[in-house]
This record gives structure tokens, C-alpha cells and sequence, in this order.
């Protein structure tokens, strides 16, 4: 009971902290159909990879650097220079993103596959979102440190409350201060910086263990680091390499209003990864507790935990866009738009399937990297988020068109599922 009630506790309020990320880019959706219609959606559906590529590298630092601090902690190692050096390393990391973001956006958007009225309608969006990167970076890292030092409740609060402001900001400075697009980005990047700072309460606590040692940063710690980073990476980048390809995939095939449809579901779909994602970043500490103590039994027992939350989870998530599709694309077609009807309704039931086997994948990974299984975790978070997807999306749409396209999830995520069952095989056999 006692790991029941701990992994009832971190997972549920990771879950929440998670949603609250999906649900303001839920909102920026929403908001920028009423203000932009198809085409702010088309343009911020294209700029989303660039969102998952930040968002990777923070997690991959963060992440992967509280995972490392937990596992040396556990087992009565020195770990306090892993926080600032993963700090330092989110800077370092972000500032490409500034510099290219900040002069170059236009040409970004182009190489994204906007035509020129969606260059016009993207370009100050993703001007402003990427030079905030530092922030978005920065926010990852204290999130999972804070996480991993025993208080998931402020990191949860962090997060809710940068989301709860941000969708605020967003009406505010789109609707009556008339910003637009430049409105929906300035409201997102400051959401980080909220998180940020209440994260840092953390510091000001009695419970608090986590130090800053300010030395030069360490190639030999971001190694060891991004190592068990690399599953949190790649889980955050295969939704924007994902996005990326359908853009393309869907460009050639159904046009702009295409991907307009895709990004109502790719958008609803960041709610139902977040939670997944909640699950496998709240077992995660406790999984390296264990692991780092010696107590494998319990580590399994935390996996096992973890992959039965996901089934119910996904099979809950299914039932409701089965019944519920037409209303939740309605929401986001201002316009009124027949065809991005057919194509969303469409796509989002197809889609969704893949979640009943991405939560068990998702769940799973996070269990390789927390136990130390760099080249486990590697390999499964691979095949999800790259490999099967870009091999399925390219063949099913051949085969099949949009059909195809929309299915291709699906069938990445069951072979993935095979791949990682092979992988936990392996390395129980390995233990054995």
C-alpha cells in the first residue's frame, strides 16, 4: 500500500501538471482559430516541431540530469553539481534558437512548408516563442529537479499555475489588446518564466536538498546525463518529428486546410500524451529510488503500476473521441469549414487508436531510463518517435492517402510495443 499511495501521489499530480502544459496550447488553438481561422492554425501546426525540439532538449537535460542526481543520491553518492550544470547547459543550448528565431523567422516558416500567406500569419509567432527558448529550457530543468527532490506537489503548482495565466494572457493580449499571433506568443513565453519562479519556492524550503555549485559546465555530466535523458528527449521530439512529416505528407495530399485538420488533431493529441507523459515523469523518481537502493522487486511493481494506469487510461481517452468527435473539432473550426470537418472527424477517431498501445510505450521507456537501461531506453524511444513513424506515415500514405496517414500512428506505436517487450526480455534475461 505504502508504493501504492506514493505512486497515487506523484503520478496524479504529474498528470495535472502535464494537462495543464497540453491545455494552453489547447488554448492558443483555440484562440488563434477565432482570431487567424484555417490559416493561424495551419501556421502554428507547422511551427510546433520547432516547440518539441526545445522542449526535447530541456527534457533531455533536465530529465535525464534529476534522473542521474536521484540514482547517485540513492546510493549515498555526491550529485550536487548535476542541477547547475544542467542549467548552464539549457542556456548554452537555447541560444541558436534566439539568434536564428529572432532574425531569421520568416525563412523558418518557409522551410516549413508556408507558402506566403502563412509566412505572414506565422512569422511574429515564431519570432517571439523562440526567443523565450532559455526560459522554456530553464523551466524544464528546475520542473524536474524540484520533481526529483521530493515535492511533485510545487512542480504540479508550477505548472498549472504558468498554464492557467498563459491561456489568460492569451485571450487578453489577443482579443482586447489586438495582438494577434504576436499575442499567443507573448503569452506563451512568459508562462515558463511564471514556472520558474515558483519553482524556485522550492529552494527557500527546510526540505530542500538541491545545490547550486557554480563551476564550468561539464561535458563528462551531460553524457551521463542525456544518456538516461534520451527516452524524455525523444518522447518530446516525436511529436514535432511526427508533426513534421504529416505536414508534408498532408501538404502534398490534401493542402492547407490538410493540415489546418491535422492540427485540431494533433493539438487534442497533446492532451492525451500528456497524460501518458505524467505517468511515466511521476514514476520516474520512485522507479530510480528503488533502483538506485537495490530494490528491483519494487521498481517492477512501479512499472506494472505505471502500464495499468496507461491501458485504463488510453481505453477512457478512446471511448470519449469516439463519442465526442464532432463537438471537440467543432470547437476549433471557427470557420465553419465542411472540409476541415471531414478530414479532422476523420482523422482524430483513426488516430486516437494509437494511444492504446502509446501509453504502455511511453510508460515504458520511462522505466528503461529510470532504471539506468541508457541503451534500452534508447532504442525503444527511437522506434516510437522516429523510425516506425516516419516509415509508416511515408508507406500508408502511399498505400492509402489521408486514411493512411491518420492510421500510420497506430500501426508505429504496435510495433514499438513489440520492440520494447523484446527490449524488457532481453534485459530481464540480462539481470537473471
Amino acid at each position: 500500500m505504502s508504493i501504492y499511495k506514493t505512486y497515487m501521489r506523484y503520478v496524479s499530480q504529474n498528470i495535472l501538471g502535464m494537462i495543464g502544459i497540453s491545455f494552453y496550447i489547447l488554448a492558443d488553438t483555440f484562440f488563434i482559430s477565432m482570431s487567424e481561422g484555417a490559416n493561424g492554425i495551419t501556421a502554428l501546426n507547422l511551427v510546433l516541431p520547432l516547440y518539441a525540439v526545445i522542449y526535447a532538449i530541456g527534457a533531455m537535460v533536465g530529465v535525464g540530469s534529476a534522473i542521474r542526481f536521484s540514482l547517485l543520491r540513492a546510493s549515498g553518492e555526491d550529485a550536487d553539481s548535476y542541477l547547475s550544470n544542467a542549467v548552464l547547459w539549457a542556456i548554452l543550448f537555447s541560444i541558436p534558437f534566439v539568434f536564428f528565431g529572432g532574425l531569421f523567422p520568416q525563412t523558418i516558416m518557409k522551410l516549413l512548408g508556408g507558402d506566403a500567406i502563412i509566412v505572414a500569419v506565422g512569422s511574429p509567432y515564431t519570432r517571439i516563442f523562440m526567443i523565450f527558448a532559455p526560459f522554456f529550457m530553464m523551466n524544464s530543468v528546475l520542473n524536474a529537479f524540484v520533481r526529483n527532490d521530493n515535492d511533485p506537489s510545487l512542480a504540479m503548482t508550477a505548472t498549472l499555475t504558468s498554464s492557467l495565466l498563459n491561456i489568460i494572457f492569451d485571450y487578453i493580449l489577443m482579443f482586447p489588446f489586438g495582438m494577434g499571433m504576436a499575442g499567443a506568443a507573448l503569452a506563451t513565453g512568459f508562462s515558463p518564466v511564471v514556472g520558474i519562479i515558483i519553482c524556485s519556492i522550492h529552494f527557500l524550503k527546510k526540505k530542500n536538498t538541491l545545490k547550486f555549485v557554480w563551476k564550468m559546465p561539464s561535458i563528462k555530466k551531460l553524457v551521463e546525463s542525456c544518456q538516461l535523458g534520451i527516452s524524455a528527449f525523444i518522447g518530446e521530439l516525436s511529436s514535432g518529428v511526427t508533426t513534421a512529416v504529416y505536414n508534408w505528407l498532408i501538404l502534398d495530399i490534401a493542402g492547407n486546410i490538410g493540415v489546418a485538420a491535422y492540427g485540431v488533431v494533433a493539438n487534442i493529441a497533446l492532451v492525451a500524451t500528456s497524460i501518458f507523459n505524467g505517468i511515466a515523469q511521476g514514476s520516474q523518481p520512485l522507479i530510480s529510488e528503488f533502483y538506485g537502493k537495490g530494490d528491483r522487486s519494487s521498481a517492477k511493481k512501479v512499472l506494472k503500476l505505471s502500464i495499468g494506469t496507461a491501458i485504463v487510461f488510453a481505453i477512457l481517452i478512446l471511448g470519449l473521441i469516439m463519442t465526442l468527435a464532432e463537438p471537440i473539432v467543432a470547437i476549433f473550426n471557427s470557420e465553419q469549414s465542411q472540409a476541415l470537418a471531414e478530414y479532422a472527424i476523420i482523422g482524430i477517431k483513426l488516430y486516437f487508436i494509437g494511444f492504446l498501445f502509446a501509453g504502455i510505450n511511453i510508460a515504458g521507456c520511462g522505466y528503461l531510463s529510470a532504471t539506468d537501461q541508457a541503451m534500452g531506453a534508447f532504442i525503444t524511444s527511437i522506434s516510437r518517435g522516429i523510425v516506425a513513424i516516419v516509415v509508416c506515415a511515408i508507406l500508408l500514405a502511399i498505400l492509402f492517402g489521408m486514411t493512411g496517414v491518420w492510421l500510420s500512428f497506430a500501426v508505429a506505436e504496435m510495433v514499438t510495443l513489440i520492440v520494447f517487450i523484446f527490449v524488457l526480455l532481453r534485459i530481464n534475461k540480462r539481470i537473471k
